[in-house]
């Protein structure tokens, strides 16, 4: 059996149908920027999470950089993050001048609330939490923390579309949030796409401007922004996939639990905690110190598997010899134990079934 991390493919095969008719009414409607199918996604997309505004934009990497800029963040400012993400939670902060100011994690790769305050200086701007492998950050520490220090929230959703807390959805927490609509995120895309959603009028105001070359009225500039928006063709099929997101949520949890039913009596696996019953498993995460053995016997065996992350972000080249990675214990630990199991709504139970007994058999040949 031939098990990929990720299948697009089939991900997308059940909305095959529906995809095209979508796609032909927007190429027969012929408005492919800026026209009625995006209005109509970020309308949908903003009442899904519960926010007043959507804003859709070309990628998630876009979707931080200007609501953080939105936010006030400029050139010299310090903006707290985790240290255990992927590089764009980071590069938005770069990319506008403003410095990334390491905060470690917990055990789970979420920003810690209780190394916070000690990270904040008189530069200090924003907070920005990550959502990491769907599982929110504790907002309400960090909402508490950023009110008392007045600070910015800008929530980093992209591994997160539908989670919640308390029924709460993520994205609706902060001043702002960023989405990312990357093929294998929960609500994919059909190549890049990305979204900002927020409650204040103002900071929806200057998204709008932003993403348009600083554009409300065509031709009339109120402020120098970029081109970065969600092209009508994505958000028309996002529309579709976004009607059946708790669905496709609930099945991953599915995927999840028999995963965790099957492999937490192996004491050289750490399973995820399944505690949090509104995450929506982006990923399904094991932690073993074994992991270079796992995942080149698991793909001999026809299981291939991803590492979320194999290289934090104050390790990459691009910020080398620029932080004190010895600081930050619990992001070296998760990078060199991290390994990502196949997930996805569409995994039948003997697939999972496959999966299982393909690692139960590694771990048992490697004790004998």
């Amino acid at each position: 059996m031939h098990i990929p991390a990720y299948d697009v493919t089939r991900a997308n095969a059940p909305y095959k149908a529906d995809l095209h008719k979508a796609a032909l009414s927007v190429l027969d409607g012929g408005a492919l920027i800026m026209g009625t199918h995006l209005e109509q996604f970020e309308r949908n997309f903003a009442h899904y999470c519960g926010t007043s505004y959507c804003i859709g934009v070309g990628n998630g990497l876009d979707a931080l950089k200007l609501a953080l800029y939105a936010a006030g963040v400029r050139a010299g400012d310090e903006v707290l993050v985790p240290t255990f993400t992927f590089i764009a939670t980071w590069s938005a902060v770069s990319l506008l001048g403003a410095k990334p100011v390491p905060v470690d994690v917990t055990s789970e790769g979420l920003i810690n609330p209780d190394l916070i305050s000690a990270a904040i200086t008189p530069r200090t701007r924003a907070i920005v939490p990550v959502h990491l492998y769907g599982r929110l950050a504790d907002m309400s520490a960090i909402l508490a923390l950023a009110e008392h220090f007045g600070l910015v929230v800008i929530e980093d959703a992209a591994q997160a579309h539908g989670a919640r807390r308390n029924g709460q959805r993520a994205g609706s927490f902060g001043q702002a949030s960023a989405f990312s609509f990357y093929p294998t995120k929960n609500l994919g895309a059909f190549g890049d796409g990305g979204a900002i959603c927020t409650n204040d009028a103002d900071m929806a105001y200057a998204c709008y401007q932003l993403r348009n070359y600083g554009s409300t009225v065509k031709y009339y500039h109120d402020s120098i922004g970029w081109n970065t928006r969600l092209d009508d063709l994505q958000a028309a099929l996002l529309d579709i996939k976004l009607a059946d997101l708790d669905a496709s949520n609930i099945r991953r949890t599915q995927v999840a639990q028999y995963y965790h039913s099957f492999l937490s009596c192996f004491q050289e696996l750490q399973c995820p905690n399944m505690g949090d019953v509104d995450m929506v498993w982006h990923h399904f995460v094991l932690l073993t110190e074994k992991r270079k053995y796992l995942q080149e016997s698991l793909l001999n065996l026809g299981v291939h598997t991803g590492v979320h992350y194999p290289v934090a972000p104050f390790d990459q080249p691009c910020y080398k010899n620029t932080y004190n990675r010895d600081q930050y214990p619990q992001a070296i630990t998760l990078s060199n134990t991290v390994l990502s199991l196949p997930m996805g709504d569409y995994l039948q139970d003997n697939e999972l079934q496959y999966i299982t007994s393909a690692i139960r058999k590694v771990c048992e040949a490697q004790k004998s």
